[in-house]
């Protein structure tokens, strides 16, 4: 038999090698693209988001031993005669340890922190009332603490439910929290996370100022695991309004107006591992621990340290130039300036908060 033209049997091959390699490559990248899918998305979220409006952002002005009357002045406002009533409305899960941080920080301003604490997770997991059993912690605010218990639904087993609706429920049954405390108009209401604390200083001006916008978000600057690790001033959510019949207690964008430099966002700053693991398991974005190792106690213990993030997660940019920038480790800070006072006084008891006290119980 003549043998068989070279040219042939080269056309072949290559199809065979093409036919083997689409039979690898194709199961391959389906499991890359499902096992980071999250990273993906965030990646190229600069192609499919678009940002939010820019915030006005209102120069804040403060210094120790400057008079109230001349730090009025310089917003553009005027001094009152007696300073307003101020209520801190608070929905709590378990951050005890800034809970008490935030209460002694602002006691002097607050006429009553209103605290609404549920018998289950946003997720619908079943979890302790923690603050009713840790009352006794807050004596020192000599009974302005006015603490309701929200009865939360348990997810059935293979459904979870929407965490954002439970969330949203609990922020509207905080409104008749409010009303029971004695809330009335004119007063200064401050909404905010547990772990947003705006600073006095903030809440003392708003308090002794005529004039001030009835609603006002505050920029916190933002800490992830300790105030060892400054993120930058991106926290807005935290809100201050001059109270009226239709206020409504919200967790979002409300006005265009942000007032600079007000405070600090101190996110997943526990003492323990396992409150890590609760909240990881227990907030809106839960979905988030795509495989069971992210709960591991070494792991999440090295990732504190380090300045990695426990959901091995991209930076949440619209730009590819701010996703780069922020992306890798926070960088350590060797800064413990213009942080909470009580937090400074009690070094020990908070070390874990402090440059140098990333190991955990």
């Amino acid at each position: 038999m003549a043998p068989r033209p070279f040219g042939l049997t080269s056309r072949r091959f290559p199809r065979k090698l093409l036919f083997i390699a689409f039979l690898i490559l194709v199961p391959i990248g389906i499991i890359v693209i499902s096992n980071h899918s999250y990273k993906i998305s965030y990646f190229f979220r600069p192609l499919w988001d678009n940002p939010p409006p820019p915030f006005k952002r209102l120069p804040h002005f403060y210094a120790e031993n400057v008079s109230m009357e001349h730090l009025c002045k310089l917003h553009g406002w005027s001094i009152r005669s007696e300073p307003r009533r101020v209520f801190d409305g608070i929905i709590f899960s378990n951050e005890l340890d800034i809970l008490e941080i935030r209460c002694r920080e602002l006691n002097p301003y607050i006429t009553k922190f209103v605290i609404l604490e549920s018998n289950t997770t946003f997720t619908g997991i079943p979890k302790p009332l923690i603050f009713s059993s840790n009352q006794d912690r807050f004596a020192f605010t000599e009974g302005k603490i006015v603490h309701g218990l929200f009865p939360g639904r348990i997810a059935s087993l293979g459904s979870p439910g929407n965490p954002f609706v439970l969330e949203s429920e609990q922020r509207k049954a905080m409104n008749g929290l409010l009303h029971y405390a004695g809330i009335s108009d004119d007063d200064l209401l401050i909404m905010s996370d547990t772990d947003e604390i705006p600073s006095p200083h903030t809440v003392k001006l708003l308090q002794w100022c005529d004039g001030i916008p009835p609603i006002l978000h505050l920029e916190l600057r933002n800490y992830l695991y300790s105030f060892e690790f400054p993120v930058d001033y991106s926290s807005w959510r935290a809100t201050i309004h001059i109270y009226n019949p239709g206020t409504l207690y919200r967790h979002s964008r409300q006005t265009d107006l942000i007032l600079s430099d007000a405070g600090w966002h101190c996110s997943f700053c526990f003492r323990h591992l396992h409150e890590f693991v609760f909240k990881m398991t227990a907030y809106s974005h839960a979905d988030r621990v795509r495989r069971r190792e992210f709960l591991n106690y070494s792991r999440i213990q090295k990732l504190i340290c380090s300045g990695d993030d426990l959901f091995d997660l991209l930076p949440e940019e619209y730009t590819f130039k701010e996703l780069i920038k922020k992306m890798g480790s926070i960088p350590h800070s060797g800064s413990a300036v213009h942080l909470p006072a009580y937090l400074i006084e009690n070094a020990d008891k908070f070390r874990f908060l402090l440059p140098g006290g990333c190991l955990r119980e």
